[in-house]
């Protein structure tokens, strides 16, 4: 079965060939738009229901290394990978919908965000607040405190 992917791999080493090769044969979901607080043992929980889970890795800041709201969830095959993406993609966990998509499979250094402050990109731009991802976005939160002032402590 083909699924049309709206996640990409911006980073891939290879042409648009190889990577819908590598999607159509891959056993990798991307997890986004997680909670920062959301556990592993819950992602294990929720994608166990489609299949055997090999590993999850959950996304974390480059410079923290606190959970920073994506993860990859790797299946033994094919079938149970293509059942989580049907049946949980749209899903509400820890109170969040999460999207799934195909990944070309992951490799060592992509569990780190890759925006500026850390964490992910879209958080550095995001100006809304959203206590799931930690509360306001980067842009926001810099505009707020003065240029020598000691940040609150995030939870």
């Amino acid at each position: 079965m083909s699924f049309k992917n709206s996640y990409r791999d911006a980073r891939f080493k290879g042409d648009r060939d190889m990577l819908e090769r590598k999607l159509e044969e891959s056993c990798t979901l991307y997890i986004g738009n997680l909670s920062f607080y959301t556990t592993e043992e819950q992602i294990y929980f929720l994608f166990s229901m489609a299949g055997i889970v090999k590993r999850i890795i959950l996304g974390l800041d480059k410079l923290k290394r606190t959970p920073c709201g994506f993860a990859f969830v790797e299946y033994y095959n094919r079938d149970d990978a293509e059942m989580a993406h049907r049946y949980i993609n749209g899903t509400k966990l820890d109170d969040r919908v999460i999207r799934t998509d195909f990944d070309a499979g992951f490799e060592e250094g992509r569990q780190y965000g890759r925006g500026r402050s850390g964490g992910q990109v879209r958080d550095e731009y995001r100006r809304d607040f959203d206590d799931g991802r930690g509360g306001y976005g980067v842009q926001i939160k810099q505009a707020v405190l003065p240029p020598n002032a000691i940040p609150l402590p995030e939870f």
